[in-house]
């Protein structure tokens, strides 16, 4: 498959993204074309800029994107449009009960740290929970950082490891920086996604191409 025929009879291609609100784009989506979401909306925290986690650091504009946590409309929708879902954040949601929790654990804090020490992710998988620890802190994750909430592609090249089926169709409402399909790229897998901020799908975007190329130029090594 090369892409999603979506509800109105058009057709949307697979590895491309949706510059719009997501809830628009998922009620285009048929049911269950998706088989994991993989996403990390926005908690509802004011998180969405200035010096968010990293003190002297992350200096991001204030965008207010962060003032509320989705509309349940949103999680229903993605509910509907796929399999199984992995969002992190899940202890700020309504969302359903849950025996597989994945926990970043993120290392013990200190005066300089701003953030939580570990983050939760929830997930509709039948498993045990599990653990993946990696300090952003030590290894610098806050250089380069294109959005103020950018997650480690190391966690979510881990999830897809964990929770991706072979051939997986991956889908991420909240693409920001665009980490969920750079994530597939590696992994060889197919994504759709969709980023409301311009400002951050175009740097998402040329996140993606620059990896996307750099990929290319080391298997030719």
């Amino acid at each position: 498959m090369k892409y999603i025929e979506l509800k109105n009879g058009k057709k949307w291609n697979l590895n491309e993204a949706y510059n719009g609100d997501c809830l628009d784009f998922m009620r285009l989506l048929p049911d269950k074309c998706i088989d994991l979401v993989l996403t990390d909306p926005p908690y509802g925290i004011n998180m969405d800029g200035g010096n968010v986690g990293y003190k002297g650091f992350n200096d991001f504009e204030k965008k207010d994107w962060d003032k509320s946590a989705p509309e349940q409309d949103i999680f229903d929708e993605m509910f509907r449009v796929s399999k199984h879902q992995i969002i992190f954040g899940g202890n700020y949601f309504n969302l359903p009960p849950s025996r597989c929790w994945l926990i970043w654990d993120k290392g013990a804090g200190f005066k300089n740290r701003t953030f939580a020490e570990a983050e939760l992710a929830w997930t509709s998988m039948d498993e045990n929970v599990r653990i993946f620890k990696h300090d952003p802190l030590a290894r610098g994750d806050y250089r380069g950082k294109q959005h103020p909430t950018q997650k480690p592609l190391k966690l979510f090249k881990w999830c897809l490891e964990k929770h991706a089926p072979k051939n997986a169709i991956v889908f991420d409402p909240f693409l920001g920086s665009f980490t969920t399909a750079v994530a597939c790229h590696s992994h060889g897998l197919n994504w759709i996604g969709a980023e409301k901020d311009p400002d951050y799908f175009k740097a998402g975007m040329e996140r993606y191409e620059t990896e996307c190329l750099q990929n290319l130029m080391d298997f030719g090594s």
